[in-house]
């Protein structure tokens, strides 16, 4: 009887908490899949790959870039290969497109639509997560 009573209070007193929480630092650089030698690339992460079939022949491509710096980037350029993450170092990406934004501000996130002429189906083209984007970032310079 008492052995059970003393391994619940020890199991309770080792789910309390001691009252200290981490505090949340700043930002830390977010190291994206990038060819840039560009330092402001470190900041840039792209994300929530979705790919639509508007019609035959036809895919929109829908992502968002995030800025993770507190720096204003202003107009940002860059080319972006999107690839499959069981691809192959040598292996062609499956699509290749430039995108430019008007402004990314400070911790950012702008969303962006990329329509494609495509000989591909949406059912040829992998499922969200088995995407990966790798990018150049052009401007700034």
């Amino acid at each position: 009887m008492w052995t059970i009573v003393l391994a619940g209070m020890l199991g309770l007193a080792g789910c309390s908490s001691s009252g200290t929480q981490a505090k949340p630092t700043g930002a830390a650089p977010v190291q994206t899949s990038n060819k840039s030698s560009n330092p402001i690339a470190k900041y840039i992460e792209l994300v929530g790959f979705r790919v639509t079939e508007k019609s035959a022949g036809h895919l929109e491509l829908q992502f968002a870039v995030v800025n993770h710096s507190e720096a204003d980037l202003g107009a940002v350029k860059m080319d972006v290969n999107l690839r499959t993450t069981t691809g192959k170092a040598g292996d062609a990406p499956l699509l290749s497109f430039p995108v430019k934004l008007a402004a990314l501000g400070p911790f950012e996130l702008k969303p962006v639509a990329v329509d494609f002429p495509t000989k591909l189906r949406i059912y040829e083209l992998p499922d969200w997560q088995f995407l990966r984007a790798d990018f150049d970032l052009t401007d700034p310079k």
